[in-house]
Protein backbone atom coordinates (compact mmCIF):
# COMPACT_ATOMS: atom_id res chain seq x y z
CA UNK A 1 0.00 0.00 0.00
CA UNK A 2 1.41 3.52 -1.14
CA UNK A 3 2.16 6.19 1.65
CA UNK A 4 -1.25 8.06 0.50
CA UNK A 5 -3.21 5.28 0.39
CA UNK A 6 -2.15 3.97 3.97
CA UNK A 7 -2.50 7.94 5.41
CA UNK A 8 -6.23 7.92 4.23
CA UNK A 9 -7.23 4.42 5.53
CA UNK A 10 -5.31 5.44 8.90
CA UNK A 11 -7.55 8.67 9.27
CA UNK A 12 -10.67 6.81 8.33
CA UNK A 13 -9.74 4.45 11.15
CA UNK A 14 -9.40 7.09 13.56
CA UNK A 15 -12.11 9.44 12.85
CA UNK A 16 -14.53 6.56 13.32
CA UNK A 17 -12.90 5.51 16.43
CA UNK A 18 -13.40 9.18 17.63
CA UNK A 19 -16.94 8.95 16.46
CA UNK A 20 -18.32 6.25 18.11
CA UNK A 21 -16.97 7.33 21.65
CA UNK A 22 -19.24 10.17 21.01
CA UNK A 23 -22.41 7.37 20.50
CA UNK A 24 -22.80 6.57 24.08
CA UNK A 25 -25.91 5.12 24.38
CA UNK A 26 -27.66 5.57 21.00
CA UNK A 27 -27.94 2.16 18.56
CA UNK A 28 -25.34 2.21 15.71
CA UNK A 29 -29.07 2.31 13.51
CA UNK A 30 -30.07 5.47 14.68
CA UNK A 31 -26.06 7.02 15.36
CA UNK A 32 -25.70 5.91 11.55
CA UNK A 33 -27.96 8.70 10.65
CA UNK A 34 -26.28 11.48 13.12
CA UNK A 35 -22.69 10.89 11.35
CA UNK A 36 -23.53 10.05 7.81
CA UNK A 37 -25.97 12.93 7.59
CA UNK A 38 -23.06 14.82 9.10
CA UNK A 39 -20.44 14.09 6.81
CA UNK A 40 -23.29 14.11 3.55
CA UNK A 41 -23.76 17.78 4.90
CA UNK A 42 -20.31 18.70 4.66
CA UNK A 43 -19.55 16.92 1.22
CA UNK A 44 -22.64 18.81 0.19
CA UNK A 45 -20.78 22.45 1.82
CA UNK A 46 -17.24 21.82 0.19
CA UNK A 47 -18.60 20.87 -2.97
CA UNK A 48 -20.49 23.57 -2.98
CA UNK A 49 -17.20 26.03 -1.75
CA UNK A 50 -15.30 24.35 -4.47
CA UNK A 51 -18.18 25.14 -7.56
CA UNK A 52 -18.30 28.60 -5.88
CA UNK A 53 -14.79 29.15 -6.09
CA UNK A 54 -14.47 28.21 -9.75
CA UNK A 55 -17.71 30.32 -10.49
CA UNK A 56 -15.83 33.80 -9.15
CA UNK A 57 -12.53 33.31 -11.25
CA UNK A 58 -14.87 33.38 -14.40
CA UNK A 59 -16.74 36.06 -13.60
CA UNK A 60 -14.93 38.32 -16.09
CA UNK A 61 -16.55 34.96 -18.57
CA UNK A 62 -20.15 36.16 -17.49
CA UNK A 63 -20.28 33.80 -14.41
CA UNK A 64 -22.73 34.64 -11.98
CA UNK A 65 -21.67 33.15 -8.14
CA UNK A 66 -25.29 34.02 -7.21
CA UNK A 67 -27.07 32.13 -10.13
CA UNK A 68 -28.13 28.24 -9.11
CA UNK A 69 -27.69 27.52 -12.79
CA UNK A 70 -24.03 27.66 -13.14
CA UNK A 71 -24.11 25.07 -9.93
CA UNK A 72 -26.78 23.09 -11.59
CA UNK A 73 -24.12 22.72 -14.58
CA UNK A 74 -21.89 21.66 -12.34
CA UNK A 75 -23.70 18.81 -11.04
CA UNK A 76 -23.69 20.55 -7.66
CA UNK A 77 -26.34 21.08 -4.98
CA UNK A 78 -27.37 24.50 -4.22
CA UNK A 79 -26.11 25.04 -0.19
CA UNK A 80 -27.50 28.09 1.03
CA UNK A 81 -25.82 30.40 3.91
CA UNK A 82 -27.63 28.71 6.73
CA UNK A 83 -26.63 24.73 5.60
CA UNK A 84 -23.30 25.82 4.85
CA UNK A 85 -20.70 24.02 7.12
CA UNK A 86 -18.90 27.13 8.40
CA UNK A 87 -21.65 28.26 10.18
CA UNK A 88 -21.95 25.19 11.77
CA UNK A 89 -18.49 24.62 12.70
CA UNK A 90 -18.87 28.17 14.29
CA UNK A 91 -21.71 27.25 16.14
CA UNK A 92 -20.73 24.29 17.05
CA UNK A 93 -20.84 24.75 20.82
CA UNK A 94 -23.57 26.05 21.25
CA UNK A 95 -26.61 24.65 23.36
CA UNK A 96 -29.03 24.85 20.38
CA UNK A 97 -26.35 22.83 17.79
CA UNK A 98 -28.81 19.95 17.09
CA UNK A 99 -31.64 22.29 15.86
CA UNK A 100 -29.31 24.26 13.83
CA UNK A 101 -28.15 20.92 11.93
CA UNK A 102 -31.79 19.92 11.56
CA UNK A 103 -32.98 23.57 10.34
CA UNK A 104 -29.77 23.14 7.79
CA UNK A 105 -31.15 19.74 6.18
CA UNK A 106 -34.76 21.46 5.63
CA UNK A 107 -32.93 24.16 3.84
CA UNK A 108 -30.87 22.06 1.71
CA UNK A 109 -33.81 19.65 0.74
CA UNK A 110 -36.33 23.02 -0.08
CA UNK A 111 -33.36 24.34 -2.57
CA UNK A 112 -32.95 21.06 -3.70
CA UNK A 113 -35.89 18.91 -4.67
CA UNK A 114 -33.77 16.08 -5.68
CA UNK A 115 -33.20 15.67 -2.07
CA UNK A 116 -36.81 15.58 -0.88
CA UNK A 117 -37.31 13.34 1.75
CA UNK A 118 -33.80 12.29 1.61
CA UNK A 119 -31.60 14.04 4.35
CA UNK A 120 -31.70 12.81 8.52
CA UNK A 121 -33.37 15.77 10.31
CA UNK A 122 -34.26 14.25 14.01
CA UNK A 123 -30.73 15.59 15.03
CA UNK A 124 -32.94 17.56 18.21
CA UNK A 125 -34.84 14.52 18.95
CA UNK A 126 -32.24 12.08 19.07
CA UNK A 127 -30.90 10.93 22.54
CA UNK A 128 -27.01 12.41 21.92
CA UNK A 129 -26.35 15.81 23.67
CA UNK A 130 -24.99 19.07 21.92
CA UNK A 131 -21.61 18.63 23.42
CA UNK A 132 -21.11 15.39 21.51
CA UNK A 133 -22.41 17.05 18.44
CA UNK A 134 -19.94 19.85 18.63
CA UNK A 135 -17.42 17.13 18.88
CA UNK A 136 -18.60 15.66 16.03
CA UNK A 137 -18.71 18.31 14.23
CA UNK A 138 -15.29 19.26 15.15
CA UNK A 139 -14.00 15.63 14.24
CA UNK A 140 -15.24 15.57 10.51
CA UNK A 141 -14.45 19.58 9.98
CA UNK A 142 -10.97 18.04 10.35
CA UNK A 143 -10.84 15.55 6.85
CA UNK A 144 -8.35 17.13 4.68
CA UNK A 145 -7.12 16.97 1.52
CA UNK A 146 -4.18 14.27 1.50
CA UNK A 147 -1.69 13.61 -1.30
CA UNK A 148 -3.14 15.21 -3.85
CA UNK A 149 -6.32 13.55 -3.31
CA UNK A 150 -9.25 16.27 -2.81
CA UNK A 151 -11.26 16.74 0.15
CA UNK A 152 -14.13 15.60 -1.58
CA UNK A 153 -12.62 12.34 -2.68
CA UNK A 154 -11.46 11.92 1.38
CA UNK A 155 -14.94 12.37 2.14
CA UNK A 156 -16.45 9.98 -0.04
CA UNK A 157 -13.87 7.50 1.26
CA UNK A 158 -14.67 7.84 4.85
CA UNK A 159 -18.45 7.81 3.87
CA UNK A 160 -17.75 4.16 2.39
CA UNK A 161 -15.44 3.70 5.13
CA UNK A 162 -18.34 4.49 7.77
CA UNK A 163 -21.15 2.24 5.72
CA UNK A 164 -19.28 -1.00 6.15
CA UNK A 165 -18.20 0.06 10.14
CA UNK A 166 -21.98 0.69 10.53
CA UNK A 167 -23.19 -2.53 8.87
CA UNK A 168 -20.69 -4.52 11.18
CA UNK A 169 -21.37 -2.75 14.05
CA UNK A 170 -25.47 -3.44 13.58
CA UNK A 171 -24.83 -7.23 12.19
CA UNK A 172 -27.88 -8.63 10.97
CA UNK A 173 -29.67 -5.76 10.47
CA UNK A 174 -26.82 -3.66 9.01
CA UNK A 175 -25.96 -6.06 6.73
CA UNK A 176 -29.38 -5.72 4.93
CA UNK A 177 -28.61 -2.25 3.39
CA UNK A 178 -24.74 -3.06 2.75
CA UNK A 179 -23.11 -5.59 0.37
CA UNK A 180 -19.21 -6.16 1.29
CA UNK A 181 -17.04 -4.28 -0.81
CA UNK A 182 -15.06 -7.64 -2.32
CA UNK A 183 -18.26 -9.11 -3.10
CA UNK A 184 -19.52 -6.01 -5.33
CA UNK A 185 -16.29 -5.57 -6.48
CA UNK A 186 -15.81 -9.34 -8.01
CA UNK A 187 -19.24 -8.77 -9.94
CA UNK A 188 -18.40 -5.81 -11.32
CA UNK A 189 -15.06 -7.11 -12.54
CA UNK A 190 -16.42 -9.68 -14.19
CA UNK A 191 -19.61 -8.22 -15.81
CA UNK A 192 -17.61 -5.42 -17.02
CA UNK A 193 -20.45 -2.24 -16.84
CA UNK A 194 -18.71 0.02 -19.19
CA UNK A 195 -21.79 1.01 -20.97
CA UNK A 196 -25.41 0.90 -21.12
CA UNK A 197 -28.83 0.58 -18.24
CA UNK A 198 -27.45 -0.86 -15.13
CA UNK A 199 -29.97 -2.51 -12.59
CA UNK A 200 -30.47 -3.09 -9.08
CA UNK A 201 -33.63 -4.69 -7.97
CA UNK A 202 -32.46 -4.58 -3.87
CA UNK A 203 -30.34 -1.62 -4.12
CA UNK A 204 -29.31 -1.29 -0.39
CA UNK A 205 -27.18 1.79 0.04
CA UNK A 206 -26.23 1.45 -3.55
CA UNK A 207 -22.64 0.35 -3.60
CA UNK A 208 -23.27 -1.78 -6.89
CA UNK A 209 -23.93 1.49 -8.68
CA UNK A 210 -20.69 3.05 -6.71
CA UNK A 211 -18.51 0.61 -7.64
CA UNK A 212 -19.84 0.46 -11.30
CA UNK A 213 -18.41 4.15 -11.89
CA UNK A 214 -15.42 3.20 -9.87
CA UNK A 215 -15.06 0.40 -12.59
CA UNK A 216 -15.03 2.57 -15.57
CA UNK A 217 -12.76 5.06 -13.25
CA UNK A 218 -10.02 2.40 -12.82
CA UNK A 219 -10.17 0.63 -16.46
CA UNK A 220 -10.40 4.16 -18.74
CA UNK A 221 -7.93 2.72 -20.76
CA UNK A 222 -10.53 -0.26 -21.98
CA UNK A 223 -13.60 2.19 -21.82
CA UNK A 224 -13.42 2.75 -25.99
CA UNK A 225 -12.57 6.56 -25.20
CA UNK A 226 -8.78 6.88 -25.31
CA UNK A 227 -8.17 7.14 -21.88
CA UNK A 228 -10.87 9.68 -20.73
CA UNK A 229 -13.78 8.34 -18.09
CA UNK A 230 -16.80 7.84 -20.25
CA UNK A 231 -20.01 7.66 -18.36
CA UNK A 232 -22.58 6.16 -20.70
CA UNK A 233 -24.43 4.44 -18.12
CA UNK A 234 -27.69 4.57 -16.83
CA UNK A 235 -28.66 3.93 -13.32
CA UNK A 236 -31.95 1.94 -11.93
CA UNK A 237 -32.52 0.74 -8.96
CA UNK A 238 -35.17 0.25 -6.08
CA UNK A 239 -35.56 -0.05 -2.26
CA UNK A 240 -38.00 -1.31 -0.43
CA UNK A 241 -36.82 0.16 3.16
CA UNK A 242 -37.79 3.40 2.68
CA UNK A 243 -34.57 4.58 5.57
CA UNK A 244 -32.32 2.06 3.32
CA UNK A 245 -33.10 3.87 0.28
CA UNK A 246 -32.21 7.10 1.90
CA UNK A 247 -28.93 6.38 2.66
CA UNK A 248 -28.74 5.35 -1.09
CA UNK A 249 -29.83 8.83 -2.44
CA UNK A 250 -26.91 10.11 -0.21
CA UNK A 251 -24.54 7.60 -0.96
CA UNK A 252 -24.83 8.42 -4.84
CA UNK A 253 -25.42 12.29 -4.42
CA UNK A 254 -21.97 12.08 -2.44
CA UNK A 255 -20.41 11.23 -5.46
CA UNK A 256 -22.56 13.38 -7.99
CA UNK A 257 -23.77 9.92 -9.72
CA UNK A 258 -27.19 10.19 -10.38
CA UNK A 259 -29.89 7.76 -11.49
CA UNK A 260 -33.53 7.17 -10.96
CA UNK A 261 -33.25 5.16 -7.62
CA UNK A 262 -36.77 4.40 -6.24
CA UNK A 263 -38.88 3.63 -2.88
CA UNK A 264 -41.21 0.43 -3.16
CA UNK A 265 -41.69 -3.55 -2.67
CA UNK A 266 -39.98 -4.79 -5.53
CA UNK A 267 -42.15 -7.53 -6.43
CA UNK A 268 -46.06 -5.72 -5.30
CA UNK A 269 -44.72 -2.10 -6.67
CA UNK A 270 -41.97 -2.85 -9.79
CA UNK A 271 -41.11 0.50 -9.98
CA UNK A 272 -39.85 -0.18 -13.64
CA UNK A 273 -41.93 -2.65 -15.26
CA UNK A 274 -40.63 -1.79 -18.72
CA UNK A 275 -37.02 -1.41 -18.25
CA UNK A 276 -34.65 -4.28 -19.71
CA UNK A 277 -31.72 -3.77 -19.00
CA UNK A 278 -27.96 -4.74 -20.23
CA UNK A 279 -26.29 -5.14 -16.63
CA UNK A 280 -28.15 -6.31 -13.64
CA UNK A 281 -25.97 -6.71 -10.68
CA UNK A 282 -27.91 -7.58 -7.27
CA UNK A 283 -27.86 -8.70 -3.89
CA UNK A 284 -31.15 -9.86 -2.81
CA UNK A 285 -31.80 -10.93 1.13
CA UNK A 286 -31.35 -14.79 1.49
CA UNK A 287 -34.55 -17.06 1.77
CA UNK A 288 -37.24 -14.42 2.59
CA UNK A 289 -40.34 -16.54 3.72
CA UNK A 290 -43.07 -13.21 4.03
CA UNK A 291 -42.83 -11.92 0.37
CA UNK A 292 -46.10 -12.21 -0.47
CA UNK A 293 -46.16 -14.47 -3.09
CA UNK A 294 -49.52 -16.00 -2.60
CA UNK A 295 -50.83 -12.58 -4.22
CA UNK A 296 -48.76 -13.04 -7.01
CA UNK A 297 -50.02 -16.40 -9.13
CA UNK A 298 -49.54 -15.73 -12.31
CA UNK A 299 -47.35 -13.10 -12.59
CA UNK A 300 -46.15 -12.14 -15.73
CA UNK A 301 -42.40 -12.37 -14.03
CA UNK A 302 -42.85 -16.34 -13.40
CA UNK A 303 -42.09 -17.51 -17.02
CA UNK A 304 -40.06 -20.43 -15.61
CA UNK A 305 -42.50 -21.63 -12.86
CA UNK A 306 -44.18 -20.27 -10.10
CA UNK A 307 -42.14 -19.46 -7.08
CA UNK A 308 -42.52 -21.16 -3.72
CA UNK A 309 -44.78 -18.84 -1.42
CA UNK A 310 -42.31 -19.63 1.35
CA UNK A 311 -39.53 -18.91 -0.26
CA UNK A 312 -38.06 -15.57 -2.88
CA UNK A 313 -34.84 -16.64 -4.12
CA UNK A 314 -36.54 -17.80 -7.20
CA UNK A 315 -38.82 -14.78 -7.67
CA UNK A 316 -35.79 -12.75 -7.62
CA UNK A 317 -33.79 -14.88 -9.89
CA UNK A 318 -37.09 -14.62 -12.64
CA UNK A 319 -37.52 -11.07 -11.60
CA UNK A 320 -33.72 -10.57 -12.92
CA UNK A 321 -34.27 -12.93 -16.01
CA UNK A 322 -37.45 -10.85 -17.01
CA UNK A 323 -35.97 -7.61 -16.75
CA UNK A 324 -32.75 -8.51 -18.67
CA UNK A 325 -32.06 -7.06 -22.01
CA UNK A 326 -31.94 -9.35 -25.33
CA UNK A 327 -27.99 -8.98 -24.63
CA UNK A 328 -28.04 -8.27 -20.99
CA UNK A 329 -26.00 -10.05 -18.41
CA UNK A 330 -26.71 -10.44 -14.74
CA UNK A 331 -24.39 -11.46 -11.49
CA UNK A 332 -26.06 -11.31 -8.53
CA UNK A 333 -25.66 -13.14 -4.52
CA UNK A 334 -27.94 -16.20 -3.53
CA UNK A 335 -27.90 -18.41 -0.83
CA UNK A 336 -26.18 -21.58 -1.29
CA UNK A 337 -29.44 -23.45 -1.12
CA UNK A 338 -30.61 -22.29 -4.50
CA UNK A 339 -28.04 -24.30 -6.36
CA UNK A 340 -29.34 -27.81 -5.74
CA UNK A 341 -32.60 -27.27 -3.90
CA UNK A 342 -34.83 -30.24 -3.92
CA UNK A 343 -37.89 -28.50 -3.26
CA UNK A 344 -40.47 -29.09 -6.14
CA UNK A 345 -41.15 -25.91 -7.20
CA UNK A 346 -37.41 -24.28 -6.92
CA UNK A 347 -35.96 -27.77 -9.03
CA UNK A 348 -38.43 -27.08 -11.55
CA UNK A 349 -37.53 -23.25 -12.09
CA UNK A 350 -34.11 -23.79 -12.10
CA UNK A 351 -34.10 -26.74 -14.49
CA UNK A 352 -36.11 -24.62 -16.84
CA UNK A 353 -33.82 -22.14 -16.66
CA UNK A 354 -30.82 -24.44 -17.56
CA UNK A 355 -32.47 -25.78 -20.19
CA UNK A 356 -33.13 -21.98 -21.76
CA UNK A 357 -29.23 -21.89 -21.49
CA UNK A 358 -29.24 -18.99 -19.55
CA UNK A 359 -26.80 -20.04 -16.82
CA UNK A 360 -23.32 -18.25 -17.59
CA UNK A 361 -21.38 -19.03 -14.66
CA UNK A 362 -21.85 -20.35 -11.33
CA UNK A 363 -18.91 -19.13 -8.20
CA UNK A 364 -19.60 -20.75 -4.79
CA UNK A 365 -18.13 -18.54 -2.55
CA UNK A 366 -16.13 -18.40 0.92
CA UNK A 367 -18.01 -18.19 3.87
CA UNK A 368 -18.18 -15.07 6.45
CA UNK A 369 -18.09 -12.61 3.74
CA UNK A 370 -21.30 -11.18 5.17
CA UNK A 371 -22.56 -9.36 7.84
CA UNK A 372 -26.60 -10.00 8.36
CA UNK A 373 -25.59 -14.20 8.02
CA UNK A 374 -23.34 -16.51 8.20
CA UNK A 375 -25.68 -18.65 5.45
CA UNK A 376 -22.45 -20.16 2.65
CA UNK A 377 -23.69 -17.85 -0.38
CA UNK A 378 -23.03 -18.18 -4.23
CA UNK A 379 -22.69 -15.95 -7.14
CA UNK A 380 -25.11 -16.44 -10.18
CA UNK A 381 -24.12 -15.30 -13.84
CA UNK A 382 -26.82 -15.83 -15.81
CA UNK A 383 -26.69 -14.13 -19.82
CA UNK A 384 -28.94 -13.43 -22.66
CA UNK A 385 -28.49 -14.71 -26.05
CA UNK A 386 -24.62 -16.47 -25.47
CA UNK A 387 -24.22 -16.72 -29.46
CA UNK A 388 -24.41 -12.68 -30.01
CA UNK A 389 -20.43 -12.60 -31.42
CA UNK A 390 -19.65 -10.19 -28.84
CA UNK A 391 -18.21 -13.57 -26.67
CA UNK A 392 -17.23 -16.75 -27.50
CA UNK A 393 -19.97 -18.64 -28.14
CA UNK A 394 -20.17 -20.86 -25.41
CA UNK A 395 -24.13 -22.04 -25.70
CA UNK A 396 -24.50 -25.07 -24.10
CA UNK A 397 -21.86 -24.80 -21.56
CA UNK A 398 -21.13 -23.58 -18.07
CA UNK A 399 -18.52 -22.36 -16.44
CA UNK A 400 -18.41 -23.34 -12.39
CA UNK A 401 -15.56 -21.84 -10.26
CA UNK A 402 -15.20 -23.01 -6.75
CA UNK A 403 -13.70 -19.89 -4.68
CA UNK A 404 -14.28 -21.31 -0.87
CA UNK A 405 -10.39 -21.68 -0.47
CA UNK A 406 -9.91 -17.80 -1.14
CA UNK A 407 -9.85 -14.85 1.12
CA UNK A 408 -8.37 -13.84 4.51
CA UNK A 409 -9.64 -13.66 7.91
CA UNK A 410 -9.87 -9.62 9.15
CA UNK A 411 -11.14 -10.71 12.29
CA UNK A 412 -12.77 -13.32 14.10
CA UNK A 413 -16.02 -13.96 12.53
CA UNK A 414 -15.18 -11.95 8.57
CA UNK A 415 -13.21 -12.65 5.85
CA UNK A 416 -12.62 -10.64 2.59
CA UNK A 417 -11.85 -11.45 -0.94
CA UNK A 418 -8.24 -9.95 -1.48
CA UNK A 419 -7.45 -8.09 -5.10
CA UNK A 420 -5.59 -11.12 -6.22
CA UNK A 421 -8.60 -13.10 -5.71
CA UNK A 422 -10.96 -11.21 -7.37
CA UNK A 423 -8.89 -11.05 -9.86
CA UNK A 424 -8.35 -14.86 -10.50
CA UNK A 425 -11.88 -15.48 -10.77
CA UNK A 426 -12.69 -12.53 -12.94
CA UNK A 427 -9.66 -13.48 -15.14
CA UNK A 428 -11.14 -17.24 -15.31
CA UNK A 429 -14.35 -15.86 -16.38
CA UNK A 430 -13.21 -13.74 -19.25
CA UNK A 431 -10.49 -16.16 -20.53
CA UNK A 432 -13.89 -18.70 -20.64
CA UNK A 433 -16.08 -16.11 -22.43
CA UNK A 434 -13.33 -15.18 -24.85
CA UNK A 435 -12.21 -11.37 -24.12
CA UNK A 436 -10.03 -9.58 -25.48
CA UNK A 437 -6.84 -9.76 -24.25
CA UNK A 438 -8.06 -12.05 -21.78
CA UNK A 439 -6.05 -15.33 -22.83
CA UNK A 440 -6.66 -18.82 -23.22
CA UNK A 441 -9.15 -20.83 -20.93
CA UNK A 442 -7.42 -24.24 -19.36
CA UNK A 443 -10.13 -26.22 -16.28
CA UNK A 444 -8.65 -25.89 -13.33
CA UNK A 445 -8.65 -29.03 -10.72
CA UNK A 446 -10.49 -27.87 -8.12
CA UNK A 447 -10.72 -24.14 -9.26
CA UNK A 448 -12.66 -24.15 -12.46
CA UNK A 449 -13.80 -26.47 -15.35
CA UNK A 450 -16.31 -25.50 -18.06
CA UNK A 451 -19.13 -28.21 -18.42
CA UNK A 452 -21.80 -29.07 -20.84
CA UNK A 453 -25.20 -29.09 -20.06
CA UNK A 454 -25.90 -32.53 -20.55
CA UNK A 455 -23.58 -33.28 -17.55
CA UNK A 456 -25.89 -31.06 -15.27
CA UNK A 457 -28.59 -32.63 -16.57
CA UNK A 458 -27.01 -36.11 -15.42
CA UNK A 459 -26.33 -34.67 -12.12
CA UNK A 460 -30.19 -33.07 -11.72
CA UNK A 461 -29.20 -29.45 -12.45
CA UNK A 462 -27.66 -29.58 -9.22
CA UNK A 463 -25.05 -25.94 -10.32
CA UNK A 464 -23.33 -26.24 -6.94
CA UNK A 465 -19.29 -25.50 -8.38
CA UNK A 466 -17.88 -28.02 -6.37
CA UNK A 467 -19.66 -31.23 -7.74
CA UNK A 468 -17.84 -30.61 -10.97
CA UNK A 469 -14.59 -28.76 -10.58
CA UNK A 470 -12.83 -31.65 -8.46
CA UNK A 471 -10.64 -31.24 -5.74
CA UNK A 472 -7.54 -29.31 -6.02
CA UNK A 473 -3.70 -31.58 -6.51
CA UNK A 474 -2.52 -32.48 -3.02
CA UNK A 475 1.07 -31.12 -2.40
CA UNK A 476 1.78 -35.01 -2.08
CA UNK A 477 1.11 -35.19 -5.74
CA UNK A 478 3.14 -32.66 -6.65
CA UNK A 479 6.61 -33.55 -4.88
CA UNK A 480 9.38 -35.32 -6.23
CA UNK A 481 9.14 -39.16 -6.51
CA UNK A 482 12.66 -39.58 -4.37
CA UNK A 483 11.30 -36.74 -1.71
CA UNK A 484 8.12 -38.88 -1.03
CA UNK A 485 10.47 -41.81 -0.73
CA UNK A 486 12.96 -40.40 1.59
CA UNK A 487 10.39 -38.69 3.64
CA UNK A 488 8.45 -42.65 3.54
CA UNK A 489 12.10 -44.05 4.37
CA UNK A 490 12.31 -42.12 7.10
CA UNK A 491 8.83 -42.23 8.47
CA UNK A 492 9.54 -46.11 8.31
CA UNK A 493 12.79 -45.92 9.64
CA UNK A 494 11.59 -44.10 12.97
CA UNK A 495 8.28 -46.72 13.23
CA UNK A 496 10.93 -49.97 13.42
CA UNK A 497 12.98 -48.44 16.10
CA UNK A 498 9.18 -47.54 17.69
CA UNK A 499 8.61 -51.02 17.27
CA UNK A 500 11.82 -52.35 18.76
CA UNK A 501 11.91 -50.21 21.16
CA UNK A 502 8.07 -51.39 22.78
CA UNK A 503 8.98 -55.26 21.87
CA UNK A 504 11.53 -54.93 24.41
CA UNK A 505 9.17 -52.77 26.87
CA UNK A 506 7.07 -55.44 26.93
CA UNK A 507 9.64 -58.48 26.85
CA UNK A 508 10.57 -56.48 30.07
CA UNK A 509 7.65 -56.15 32.11
CA UNK A 510 6.76 -60.04 31.44
CA UNK A 511 10.74 -60.68 32.62
CA UNK A 512 9.14 -59.13 35.85
CA UNK A 513 6.07 -60.72 36.33
CA UNK A 514 8.27 -64.77 36.01
CA UNK A 515 6.88 -65.05 32.83
CA UNK A 516 9.93 -64.87 30.81
CA UNK A 517 14.01 -63.57 30.88
CA UNK A 518 14.66 -59.87 30.88
CA UNK A 519 17.11 -57.09 30.82
CA UNK A 520 17.70 -54.92 33.98
CA UNK A 521 17.05 -51.66 32.97
CA UNK A 522 13.98 -50.03 30.95
CA UNK A 523 14.53 -49.42 27.57
CA UNK A 524 14.05 -45.48 26.51
CA UNK A 525 12.65 -43.44 23.45
CA UNK A 526 14.97 -42.62 21.41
Amino acid sequence: MNRQSAAVVGYEARLWDMANTLRGSIDASEYKHIVLGLLFLKYTSDAFAAARARIESEVDDGADPENRDEYAALSVFWVPQEARWERLQANAAQPDIGRRIDDAMYAVERDNPRLNGVLPKEFARLAVDDNRLGRLIASISDIQADGGESSLDALGRVYEYFLNQFASAEGRQGGEFYTPRCVVQLLVEMLQPYYGRVYDPCCGSAGMFVQSIEFILAHRNRNGNGGNPKFNLSIYGQESNQTTWRLAQMNLAIRAIWGQVEHGDTFHNDRFPDMRADYILANPPFNVRDWGGDRLADDIRWRYGQPPAGNANFAWVQHIVHHLAPGGVAGFVLANGSMSSTQRQEAAIRRAIVDADLVDCMVALPGQLFYSTQIPACLWFLANDRANGKYRDRRGETLFIDARGLGRLVDRTHRELEAGDIARVAAAYHAWRGDEGAGAYADIPGFCKSVPTADIRRYDYALTPGRYVGAAPSEADDAAFDERMRRLSDEWRAQQAESQRLDAAISHILARLGFGAGGDEYPQSP
